[in-house]
């Protein structure tokens, strides 16, 4: 049976107490020399040892924050922090003071980080423990709800406080469920395989990606979106308040070790279907290359080196603006490739081969900034911006 906690953020030896294990690593000693100046709407990239900090406007390198291992960066929920998924755990650094906080949930495996409604949501894949805070005190208390088992998981709150969250195991992850305030379950749905991902639409609606097609939490209850083949994989999604209609990956070999894919799935939370569109030329995209613009609009990155602007209303790319040179996605999915980041008008674009990072003005595709970092980027993050 499941179990609400309560646990605060800033004592790492109650948060350990949720979890299966924790562990400490030179992670632990991480350092960061204090900014010079403040840095506007901070943008966070990872290398190998560490995260550098740009501005937000000129690109200009404002600090470089040393953390050892791979380091995944999420926005934080707020207009200064970045979500760290270390090794060891989920920490916070403070973006616009290059120094690492003590807020800290220690635990093997850390998955997903999801902000929405005001709240930050982490899913620790090795316990099962999803870590509710609110996105303006991220060092209050935060509330806690454990999972019947671990798995490689997600969860998100929704605005009135339903607790969408993923079904599963090592050995399988068949389906998600809706629980209320007090965690009392609402609805589920264990009809799709393989469940991975989320996002939001224009309403509240929520989806996640399954071997088949989609599933969609409306209305209080689950409705599956078929994905047109037996085997149609959804898996990462990007959604919009904007929009009713939410990006979505889509694979269709079950037996490829790595999947190029040459199409992406459009997924209609108002009509319930799902529009498969091909990459324009052959192109494919990678997991890093999903991105929603200001106004609702479809971004991705694509390996032919373009930022490609979809309508999801009509299904059709708009735009196709030059960014960086043709890639090829790594077989190792840790392995730097070129990685999207999007806020409001700007897009974020890293591209590894000549440890470069752009900025682009989604309306018109011009290039406003660049920078040449010292370390090979890798994935890029940063502030969620103003509210």
């Amino acid at each position: 049976m499941n179990r609400t906690t309560r646990v605060t953020a800033l004592s790492a030896a109650a948060v350990a107490s949720l979890t299966l294990a924790s562990c400490s690593s030179q992670n632990d000693e991480a350092d960061a020399t204090p900014l010079a100046a403040a840095i506007n709407q901070p943008v966070a990239v990872t290398f190998d040892g560490g995260i550098h900090l740009l501005d937000g406007d000129t690109l200009e390198l404002k600090d470089t924050v040393s953390l050892d291992g791979f380091n995944r960066v999420n926005p934080a929920g707020d207009d200064t922090h970045v979500a760290v998924s270390t090794p060891d755990g989920f920490r916070f650094l403070d973006a616009t003071t290059g120094q690492m906080t003590d807020i800290r949930f220690d635990g093997p495996k850390p998955g997903h980080v999801v902000t929405h409604a005001g709240k930050t949501v982490l899913y620790m894949d090795g316990t099962g423990v999803t870590s509710i805070l609110d996105s303006d005190d991220l060092a209050a208390p935060a509330e806690t709800y454990t999972a019947p088992e671990p798995h490689h998981g997600v969860s998100v709150v929704l605005e009135d406080g339903t607790l969408v969250t993923t079904l599963g195991n090592e050995e399988g992850r068949p389906g998600a469920v809706a629980l209320d305030a007090d965690f009392t379950e609402i609805a589920r749905n264990e009809d799709c395989e393989g469940v991975h991902g989320e996002a939001v639409a224009r309403s509240e609606v929520l989806a996640v990606g399954c071997k088949d097609g989609a599933l969609l939490f409306k209305n209080g209850g689950w409705v599956k979106v078929p994905g047109g083949a037996p085997y149609a994989a959804l898996a990462t999604g990007a959604g919009s308040s904007e929009s009713g209609v939410i990006l979505f990956d889509y694979k269709i070999d079950p037996d490829a070790e790595r999947e190029f894919p040459e199409q992406f799935a459009l997924v209609d939370t108002v009509a319930e279907k799902i529009t498969v569109v091909p990459m324009p030329g052959g192109a494919s995209y990678s997991f890093r290359s999903l991105g929603r613009g200001a106004h609702g609009e479809a971004l991705i990155l694509g390996t032919d080196g373009s930022l490609h602007v979809v309508d999801p209303e009509s299904a059709t790319i708009e735009h196709s603006w030059p960014v960086v040179a043709e890639w090829k996605e790594p077989m190792d999915w840790q392995e730097p490739r070129p990685a999207l980041f999007v806020r409001g008008h700007d897009a974020y674009v890293t591209q590894p081969a000549t440890r470069s990072v752009y900025k682009i003005d989604t309306e018109t595709g011009e290039i406003e900034a660049r920078v040449t970092l010292d370390g090979t980027p890798n994935e890029i993050s940063g502030v969620a911006g103003a509210h």
